[in-house]
């Protein structure tokens, strides 16, 4: 199986700072399509905020998203993986942990986020592939066995 870094590759990671107020990083994640993003105090990484974090503790809690900084909702357990690590092996984590999300470190710093998509997406093309070399096999086998 591929590893990590080669699904995040070169890609741009987007981030905040812990001060950037909710509704901005709202309108953040839905401009650039994504459902989280890594926070960061200077350059630590800090936590994460997701589109859920912004449903159940803003909306939810009927905070206000214009007053309200990222640092304040954003979750700090966070659940990482080192960018050489085997997909399969960041996929179990994810599903283990029930997150949808998984920040990527390269020596201690940020070198990424994928999402369990990425990661399906990936499981699915190496399923696709070995079904048609299994179908090929099958069909290279003489009819009397």
């Amino acid at each position: 199986m591929k590893s990590v870094r080669t699904i995040i590759g070169d890609r741009e990671t987007v981030t905040v700072d812990c001060s950037t107020c909710a509704r901005e990083a709202a309108r953040l994640m839905a401009t650039r399509h994504i459902g989280a993003l890594p926070i960061l105090d200077g350059d630590r990484l800090a936590g994460i905020i997701t589109e859920r974090d912004i449903l159940a503790r803003i909306v939810a809690a009927d905070l206000d998203p214009t007053a309200t900084p990222v640092a304040r909702v954003m979750s700090t357990e966070l659940l990482v993986a080192d960018s050489g690590e085997p997909c399969e092996v960041c996929l179990h984590r994810m599903q283990q942990a029930h997150v949808r999300h998984l920040i990527v470190l390269d020596q201690g710093r940020l070198a990424g986020i994928l999402s369990i998509r990425d990661l399906m997406a990936v499981d699915l093309d190496e399923k696709t592939e070995a079904i048609s070399l299994l179908n090929a096999y099958v069909s290279g086998v003489p009819s009397h066995l």
